[in-house]
């Protein structure tokens, strides 16, 4: 492997120069001494541990942060990028891994704010995105309210957003997180094109076999300094995981099977109603899930799996059907009352629905569990702020929290801490049902290895998992049964040891003309889902 190697100043193939970035925090420095350049009319992935600093270092390049040391080069250029304006006016555009829209305008409003010179706001404009949406298959309708889209779309609106602004330089953060394999494939394909055109990508992924598939070159960052750059033609998978975190690949996938024949979490012909006129978002859905097992959804965003979590939470009421829990109609109860009866809940988006992140991490270990013990005293009237930080150390400490303090606020950390101190705090209160959206949406290999491994852990002592998730692998490596949902209607069951990701991929987009495949995964007493 090469070591990375500045290009010289100048240089007509450099399009970005960044020499000697650093970045210091109260308590930790980001980023230490960086070196990267990259070329013009190629993809450049960056790869790295959560918390290693690549966040930090494209908001420098972006202008939403400035580095305390080092120099930006744009086009053989030096700049000072003191505002996302300045970047974008140097043709920078950055789509990042959590979303900056606003849920109460429509995606015309969204794309024109702060570049309503640019087109207008009227007609214009909307002719102007819908020509962008067609011709980089966005499927993006500019007058959809952005509160009514799916994490996939919103991400797309991002993506249009930053072409709409005419960008010459995409830095795209994990921005095949929501993606089936068919998108990604789509997605990689639309990549190519803006190379060729003369166009430069920043990938940000921790999908290394993305990584190797789609870069041209690659520069792996390991606590917060560049390491190496190399080029994919050189390396493997677990060459880059071993530069990126000193260990192998890991595997999502199980041990011998866990699963019990006691139902704990029954959901039985639940229908919920779309808007007037429009289809049914959730169709005569039913499913168990017994002790010791995964059940595992697969399906395009969208279609209806994000409304069956919230249906199985509380956060909506279903229009009709019945959800047990051992045996307990909990159909209609507040999520409270589910959340305290032993439903934990780990969302699709973690800044939306499970983090203050303007509140300190040991206030954040205490949502959702602000009734329940260690976080409350004196007959659950007053909350327990002792106990509570106390708790919050022993998440910290046992699901390597990688933070300062307990006392930092949530949007310090990086998303793959975020992640951990979310499922920490709800694993904490031991669970009966486990309700997954996208655990390891967003993290790298470390983390992805560490949540894998507590699933796992968790399912071998009796705990019932609904595991949802756009990564294919993961959700046939930690099932033990495999369900698709299209159009709101759940399919028969897949077996995880004989199904493919192309025939899962194949189901999710109706490509395989049905929606109730065979044959069904089996239970440790011989029966199917259809036999029970």
């Amino acid at each position: 492997m090469k070591d990375p190697v500045p290009a010289e100043a100048g240089s007509s193939s450099a399009v970005v120069e960044l020499h000697g970035i650093t970045k210091r925090f109260p308590g930790v420095v980001a980023n230490k001494d960086i070196e990267i350049t990259v070329k013009r009319g190629t993809v450049h992935a960056i790869v790295g541990e959560n918390g290693a600093g690549k966040s930090t270092l494209m908001k420098i390049l972006y202008g939403v942060q400035q580095p305390d040391e080092g120099t930006i080069a744009i086009n053989g250029t030096q700049l000072v990028l003191k505002s996302p304006t300045d970047a974008i006016r140097a043709g920078i555009g950055m789509v990042f891994q959590h979303f900056m829209l606003a849920d109460n305008l429509t995606v015309l409003e969204n794309v024109v704010l702060g570049a309503e010179r640019l087109h207008g706001i009227g007609d214009r404009a909307r002719a102007q995105i819908s020509s962008i949406s067609k011709a980089y298959g966005l499927g993006v309708d500019p007058d959809d309210l952005v509160a009514d889209l799916g994490v996939g779309r919103r991400q797309r609106v991002e993506i249009l957003k930053v072409l709409y602004r005419g960008a010459r330089i995409l830095i795209l953060d994990e921005p095949t997180a929501v993606l089936v394999p068919q998108e990604v494939t789509e997605l990689f394909d639309n990549l190519r094109d803006l190379k060729a055109e003369g166009l430069t990508v920043i990938f940000i992924s921790h999908k290394l076999d993305e990584v190797l598939s789609v870069a041209d070159e690659i520069t792996v960052i390991r606590r917060g300094t560049t390491v190496s750059t190399v080029e994919p033609a050189s390396v493997n998978a677990r060459q880059l995981a071993e530069l990126m975190v000193g260990s192998e690949l890991p595997s999502p996938t199980t041990e011998e099977s866990t699963v019990t024949d006691r139902a704990v979490l029954t959901v039985e012909r639940v229908t919920l109603d779309g808007a007037l006129g429009n289809r049914k978002i959730l169709d005569d859905v039913s499913l168990t899930i017994h002790a010791g097992e995964v059940v595992g959804i697969a399906g395009v965003e969208g279609n209806g799996q994000a409304e069956l979590v919230e249906v199985i939470i509380g956060m909506r009421e279903p229009t009709s059907g019945v959800i047990t829990l051992e045996g307990v109609d909990i159909s209609d109860w507040q999520v409270r009352e589910i959340r305290e009866a032993g439903v934990g809940f780990i969302p699709e988006d973690r800044h939306r629905h499970g983090m203050l992140l303007e509140a300190p991490l040991w206030e954040n270990v205490i949502l959702g569990h602000q009734t329940q013990e260690p976080n409350v005293s004196g007959g659950g009237a007053l909350i327990n702020a002792r106990a509570a930080k106390q708790d919050a150390l022993q998440i910290v400490k046992e699901y390597d929290v990688r933070t300062p303090s307990i006392f930092v606020t949530g949007e310090s950390l990086s998303g793959g801490n975020q992640q951990k101190l979310i499922i920490g705090r709800e694993m904490s209160h031991h669970p009966k049902v486990l309700l997954a959206a996208h655990p390891t949406r967003g993290v790298d290999v470390g983390a992805q290895a560490a949540i894998w491994d507590h699933i796992k852990r968790a399912r071998r002592d009796g705990l019932a998992v609904l595991l949802i998730s756009a990564d294919l692998e993961e959700l046939v490596g930690l099932s033990d049964t495999v369900r698709v949902i299209l159009r709101g209607v759940l399919s028969e069951d897949f077996d995880p040891d004989t199904v493919t990701t192309q025939e899962l991929g194949a189901a999710m987009t109706g490509a395989d003309g049905v929606t109730t495949p065979g044959p069904a995964a089996r239970h440790t007493d011989g029966t199917t889902e259809g036999d029970r």
